[in-house]
Order: C-alpha cells, then sequence, then structure tokens
C-alpha cells in the first residue's frame, strides 16, 4: 500500500511491490540522474543516462514524475544538509511504520542514482537495511556498514566499464553482479563463468547468494531495442551451458 513521505517512495515501484510482504518492506528514492548524481553513466564509461529506467514506467506518462525527481536532485546538489535532514526523517518515520506493521525496513537510496550514501548518513544507526545497485565497483573498496548491500551494476557499453566490473570480480570475488538480458527466454545459466540467478522475482538483492549473477530481463520496447550495451545479448553458446560440479 503507497506511503507519503517527502523523498522515500513506498508501494509505488512494481520491481519492490514483489518484494514487500509479510516479513519485508520497501522504500525507494527516486532522483533525475545526471553525471554528478552517476559518475559513471558518462559515454566513455557505462554510458546508461540514455536507457536509464528513470525514462521507463510511469515517468514516461507522467511528467510530474521527474518533475518531482528533479526538484530532489536539484535539493540534493543546492543545500546538501537540508537534503539529508529531510532523508533522516523519513528514514526514521518509515522504520516507525515498518515496526507498526511487524515488517523489516528495507532501503534503496539510490533508485536511479548513484550516490555513495554510506559516505553521507550513517546507515548502521537505522534499525534497517539498506541496499542498491551500483555502477561504482571503487565503492566496494572500502568497508561498507555492516546493513548495506551493493550489487554492481553490468554493462558492455565500452571497454573501459566492462574491464572496470571484470576487474573487480577478480578483486572482490564474493560480490554480485546484475545482468539485463535481452530476451527473458534465453537468459543463461552462467554468464562470466558463474551462475545466474532469477533477479526478478524480487527485488531483495541482500538476500542473494554471494558470488552470483543476478539475471534481469529488458522490460518495455526502448529497452529490449536498447543497442548501448547495458542490454546484453546471450548469443555465446558456452554460457548457455550449465556448469559442471567436478568430484
Amino acid at each position: 500500500m503507497p506511503r507519503t513521505y517527502k523523498l522515500l517512495s513506498v508501494g509505488t515501484n512494481a520491481k519492490t511491490i514483489k518484494s514487500d510482504n509479510e516479513k519485508y518492506t520497501t522504500a525507494i528514492m527516486y532522483m533525475k540522474p545526471n553525471e554528478k548524481t552517476c559518475p559513471m553513466s558518462g559515454p566513455n564509461m557505462a554510458n546508461c543516462l540514455g536507457p536509464c529506467l528513470v525514462h521507463a514506467g510511469m515517468s514516461a506518462v507522467f511528467p510530474s514524475i521527474n518533475i518531482s525527481r528533479q526538484k530532489k536532485t536539484d535539493l540534493f546538489q543546492n543545500d546538501q544538509k537540508l537534503f539529508l535532514e529531510i532523508l533522516d526523517k523519513d528514514i526514521k518515520k518509515f522504520i516507525r511504520d515498518c515496526k507498526k506493521d511487524g515488517t523489516t525496513a528495507c532501503i534503496r537510496l539510490n533508485g536511479t542514482s548513484d550516490i555513495d550514501y554510506e559516505r553521507l548518513i550513517n546507515m548502521e544507526s537505522y534499525d534497517a537495511i539498506f541496499y542498491d545497485y551500483t555502477k561504482r565497483p571503487n565503492r566496494l573498496n572500502k568497508k561498507l556498514p555492516k546493513n548495506y548491500y551493493l550489487t554492481v551494476s553490468y554493462s558492455q557499453a565500452t571497454d573501459r566499464y566492462q574491464n572496470i566490473v571484470e576487474d573487480a570480480l577478480k578483486k572482490h570475488p564474493n560480490i554480485n553482479i546484475a545482468v539485463v538480458f535481452r530476451d527473458k527466454e534465453k537468459i543463461p545459466v552462467s554468464f562470466l563463468g558463474r551462475p545466474v540467478i532469477d533477479g526478478d522475482k524480487d527485488d531483495l538483492r541482500f538476500l542473494d547468494p554471494a558470488g552470483s549473477i543476478v539475471g534481469l530481463y529488458a522490460k518495455g520496447k526502448e529497452a529490449k531495442n536498447d543497442r548501448s550495451g547495458f542490454v546484453v545479448d546471450a548469443n555465446d553458446l558456452w554460457d548457455l551451458i550449465p556448469t559442471l560440479e567436478v568430484a
């Protein structure tokens, strides 16, 4: 059921709604992405501003949605102190609401941004689980809060970004990587030498087994036709062959 907060959204996102049940409730924050709020989004890196989900769903129908997201972004960039004060109140109110419902508060602060909130707020001071997708693997080089889970977002947009992600895999073998595949019927059983799990059944990334590829599929005509490298074609037959256990 939708709830009203100043910065956070609850019960309005099709993906996070799948995760809401008698145990968990998810809040998400959407901003208008740019190269400051998403430092790796530029054309020489992940090149993901074009295919970003900020342009999909209801935001493509109702311009007021992205106007609201722009206002949040402007507040963050122009008065970060006030932004964080409002965010703190939202988080605390959301946690109180979850406790009334008997559910665990789950919070995604980067719905359409990639800000290192672990540097800006004391996540461990809140009785909640934080999680995000990120295109900034270097965030994993520092110790994260115990209640914060990051899933790295893969892209073949540029060799430079692809190499950064694959290098992060070598450096942090237990991290999880989210990959968007073009065809739901052709999601491979393994990718980059790792097992692929179904990432579309829910959005609770903190429950995923360590070292997994989180398989997602492109939704909507624009995403299915994306050629930026964000959406991956599983044409490598080797990836379609299950990894064999050697006794």
